[in-house]
């Protein structure tokens, strides 16, 4: 009996990477096209999900946060989102050094008004216009949110918890599963195009770039937290591995939830603080998450010849510290649930998000690894304050 093979969303996006530039050598541009008309529905229809995603996942995530425990729910909170902001400011700031020195700009992509002007186009579109556009979506969540929290509300929060499993459903059974096509649609345009060389180098960079990253983050990360509790940073993330090596498999912060609690507990933090900061930072701490989707959208600009102003990307990085509570438990729905921002505040076109989907996938593992292990840095120093 031959056993079921598995592969994981990693997996599937890394084939429809290398069909799509293998395909594209060589098929029609007929044949194309029906994948990049694919790619125009899908895209049309993320559009319309997006806000539907936000109020789905950042109403009920906010309604249960305010269950918590007063004021250490209110410090771990900051310290959370403090982190986060810390990430994508340092992301900002390195990647403004480094990445011009790595990322080569392609004149084709420069010399168009539209970075789509060069692609294959659909042989017909669907325009499904949403309800409400993306900063809409986000103010009535945080209002309806943090209103739930303020009087106690039980009838309105099982109605977004119902709603909440139907975006989860949703996202599970029909979006993440068409993702590796849409890629594959992708990969096969800008193939057909002449683009791919570019692309694929500006990947590896990225890759090896937000790579060093993590490793330098969760160093900063840990002697800080050391520093506070004054212990040794390099035994404490040895002690986190088991926790790390588990969300590269997992990919997913709430999978690795158990492993991340037994760990924390052998670092010594005291198990009534365990357990209530390493399920809540699960959900509210994405570091790494941030890290990378603001390097990889720094790339995608970079390649296209923009720029984009310390004050635009100041403020995605505070709204994308606070739209990561919406990332869902599943591979890849942080970057999901940040492509609103990545449209509305930063100008991406739907092949730009598509290009950020598979650079983010591509390394999904790595950022939930230290979205995980950082838990343990923040559990470090929780344990030191209620102390």
């Amino acid at each position: 009996m031959f056993k079921k093979i598995r592969i994981s969303l990693l997996g599937w996006v890394a084939i429809a990477i290398a069909s799509g530039i293998l395909f594209g050598q060589f098929l029609p541009t007929s044949i194309a096209r029906v994948f990049v008309t694919f790619n125009s529905l899908f895209g049309n229809f993320l559009s319309f999900i997006i806000p539907l995603i936000i109020l789905g996942l950042i109403i009920p995530a906010i309604g249960d946060l305010g269950k918590g425990a007063g004021r250490l729910l209110v410090i771990t909170t900051i310290i959370a989102y403090g982190s986060t902001l810390f990430s994508g400011f340092f992301t900002y700031f390195t990647g403004s050094a480094i990445l011009p020195q790595i990322i080569t700009p392609s004149e084709t992509l420069m010399a168009m008004d539209n970075p789509e002007d060069f692609m294959l186009t659909p042989y017909f579109e669907i325009k499904i216009p949403p309800f409400m556009d993306i900063m809409t979506s986000l103010i009535f969540a945080f209002v309806i949110g943090i209103g739930l929290t303020v009087i106690g509300g039980t009838t309105l929060q099982a109605c977004f918890k119902d709603f909440n499993n139907i975006i989860m459903k949703l996202i599970r059974s029909v979006i993440v599963p068409l993702l590796p096509l849409h890629i594959f649609g992708i990969f096969l345009n800008i193939t057909v195009s002449g683009q791919v060389v570019i692309i694929i180098m500006m990947f590896l960079k990225v890759i090896v770039f937000i790579f060093i990253l993590h490793i330098t983050l969760l160093l900063i990360q840990f002697s800080t937290s050391a520093a506070i509790a004054r212990r040794n940073p390099f035994k404490m993330l040895k002690t986190m591995m088991p926790a790390y090596l588990t969300a590269l498999g997992t990919q997913s912060s709430a999978a690795t939830i158990p492993v991340t609690l037994h760990q924390v507990k052998q670092l010594g933090v005291r198990e009534q603080i365990a357990e209530f900061v390493v399920p809540l930072c699960s959900a509210i701490h994405m570091a790494g998450s941030t890290l990378k989707i603001v390097a990889c959208a720094m790339a995608i600009i970079m390649i296209t010849g923009e720029t984009v102003t310390f004050g635009q990307y100041a403020g995605f990085i505070m709204m994308l510290g606070i739209i990561m509570v919406a990332a869902p438990g599943v591979p890849g729905g942080a970057i999901m649930a940040s492509l609103g921002l990545l449209g509305s505040m930063l100008g991406f076109n739907d092949t730009l998000q598509a290009l950020m989907i598979a650079l983010y996938i591509a390394m999904d593992s790595f950022g939930t690894a230290c979205n995980v292990t950082g838990d343990g840095a923040i559990a470090v120093v929780m344990d030191k304050i209620a102390r």
